[in-house]
């Protein structure tokens, strides 16, 4: 996720199991465009063991072979095409989900890329622009281009994050692609992450939202395929997380400031609070100083009460999950 899923975030969700692999922030690519130095950092420096591919986004075919090209000299596990941003400002630029109004410009993209990347090439789609019968067009130009993978978010571009998910629509994929298909969108926890696999047959889960709330989310479904105990964290390990974050975003601050340091965190802490109550969301957005920062923390926190285990329904970040968590 952009701004938020970067280097030192890495670093700490693989302390607390993370991921089987990693995608970074988006490459934002145009015809003059050079690989994002920060981003690079988080291929450079992944000292984790997690293996981490690295996404593209744009309009331009051309500038997309250019760069992919770049980045394919870099110790990555391969190239991820962007189709899913839902951003307005992305999506302006006919980028990210954007493209999904223009099949056959997408056709020419991934085939390009198809041709120009020998190791593993993989898409990123939700289920349509702004209705899921364009699914199906979408479906046919992925095979076509023979793909390694395809991770969807089961909305369309106009759904953004407020509506339930499709799992129909990931299921129809999974049964008709012949790559590996990966099922994202609300897996709040482990429960909603184990139901959204078994009704799509997806050969795995991609988790954005849900893991910077609960970073635990992937041990957690180990735990439930293995069929071993699963951590149920408590508030002083939400704590622990918090301030191991704050530290590793401190380390890479060339020159700490410390009210910028306090913005950067709230873009993280606005999912992490989602389910601790009005209460502490509003103050979070208060803040200003690190004294201020901590104090709510730690007073909130330092004890060891389990944690919810969904943010609220219908909350601002997450929304429709109630589909995922019925029987």
């Amino acid at each position: 996720m952009q701004s938020v899923t970067d280097l030192p975030f890495m670093r700490v969700i693989a302390r607390r199991g993370g991921p089987d692999w990693f995608v970074t922030e988006f490459f934002r690519v145009h015809p003059a465009s050079k690989p994002d130095r920060y981003i690079l950092r988080s291929i450079r420096e992944n000292t984790t063991g997690i293996p981490i591919f690295a996404q593209i986004i744009g309009s331009d075919a051309d500038a997309m072979v250019k760069e992919a090209k770049i980045l394919l000299r870099e110790n990555v596990a391969g190239i991820d095409l962007n189709l899913g941003c839902p951003s307005p400002t992305v999506c302006g630029k006919s980028a990210g989900g954007g493209l999904l109004r223009h099949p056959e410009d997408i056709d020419r993209m991934i085939g390009m890329l198809r041709d120009a990347i020998p190791t593993r090439f993989t898409v990123k789609t939700r289920v349509g622009y702004s209705d899921e019968s364009e699914f199906d067009t979408l479906l046919n130009i992925f095979r076509k281009h023979a793909i390694d993978g395809l991770t969807i978010h089961g909305r369309t571009v106009v759904d953004r994050y407020q509506t339930p998910v499709r799992p129909h629509c990931v299921a129809k994929a999974a049964a008709t692609l012949a790559c590996p298909v990966i099922a994202n969108g609300n897996v709040v926890n482990a429960r909603a992450g184990v139901n959204y696999h078994q009704r799509t047959g997806a050969h795995g889960l991609m988790i954005g939202r849900g893991a910077i709330r609960n970073p635990w989310i992937f041990d957690q479904l180990r735990a439930h395929y293995q069929k071993t105990t699963a951590l149920q964290p408590r508030a002083c390990d939400l704590l622990a997380y918090i301030e191991d974050l704050y530290a590793e975003l401190a380390r890479e601050s060339k020159e700490f400031h410390e009210v910028h340091h306090i913005q950067r965190m709230k873009k993280t802490m606005l999912y992490i609070v989602q389910g601790l109550g009005e209460e502490l969301e509003h103050a979070m957005r208060r803040m200003k100083t690190e004294e201020e920062f901590f104090a709510l923390c730690r007073g909130a926190l330092n004890h060891s009460q389990p944690l919810p285990d969904v943010p609220p329904e219908q909350s601002k970040l997450f929304c429709g999950f109630h589909t995922l968590l019925a029987p």
